[in-house]
């Protein structure tokens, strides 16, 4: 069974993914992440790889992101790429991805690209507001990805709002539920599972 979850940056998406893989049992799911799809640019300086865009579908490898499911879903291992933010480029090293019972694939983007979308059984969208969001991508970013507080907020009011707004909300629409995630994320890992429980039921 292959679940997709999409929704806007800092909407706890990663959270509540792993959250579902824990309740699957971990030996039965593989967690997919859009994040490891950028594109490779390694003819590009550094300077002009961190000025790339990257909330919009043209930085990812949507044709090897598709094509990595559909040999999971056929049952056949993959290598994986491995994306270091701090170099914006992949890395040398590939990480073995096996099938498992349950695929879950998240990222801001993975419903924008029908190709992959359509080999999803099911879509989910995590909903959250605009300001909440803000304060989760500052302190993921600040914490694990170097980032200054400034540099979050300016580029969420720059380009990450306005990418959102034009590639990411319009798709709640292709999913079969929505999860509201504004409170407290036990109410939102609530909501998830039993859900989850109906569609395996």
């Amino acid at each position: 069974m292959i679940i997709g979850f999409c929704g806007g940056t800092g909407a706890g998406k990663s959270t509540l993914v792993e959250h579902i893989a824990k309740f699957l049992g971990e030996e039965n799911t593989l967690i997919l992440a859009q994040d490891h799809y950028y594109k490779h640019l390694p003819h590009l300086t550094f300077y002009e790889r961190a000025q790339i865009n990257f909330d919009q579908p043209n930085s990812l490898d949507f044709n090897l992101m598709t094509s990595d499911l559909g040999k999971l879903k056929q049952g056949i291992s993959i290598e994986r790429p491995v994306y270091s933010f701090a170099e914006h480029l992949r890395k040398k090293e590939t990480a073995t991805c096996a099938p498992k019972a349950f695929i879950l694939v998240e990222g801001i983007l993975v419903f924008a690209h029908k190709p992959l979308h359509s080999l999803f059984d099911y879509k989910v969208y995590i909903e959250a507001e605009k300001e909440i969001r803000l304060k989760r991508r500052i302190a993921r970013d600040v914490s694990s990805r170097g980032r200054s507080e400034k540099e979050v907020r300016q580029r969420f009011k720059t380009i990450l709002h306005s990418m959102h707004n034009r590639f990411v909300a319009s798709n709640k629409e292709k999913a079969d539920i929505v999860i509201t995630n504004n409170g407290a994320i036990k109410n939102a890992k609530a909501a998830v599972t039993q859900w989850i429980k109906s569609v395996i039921e």
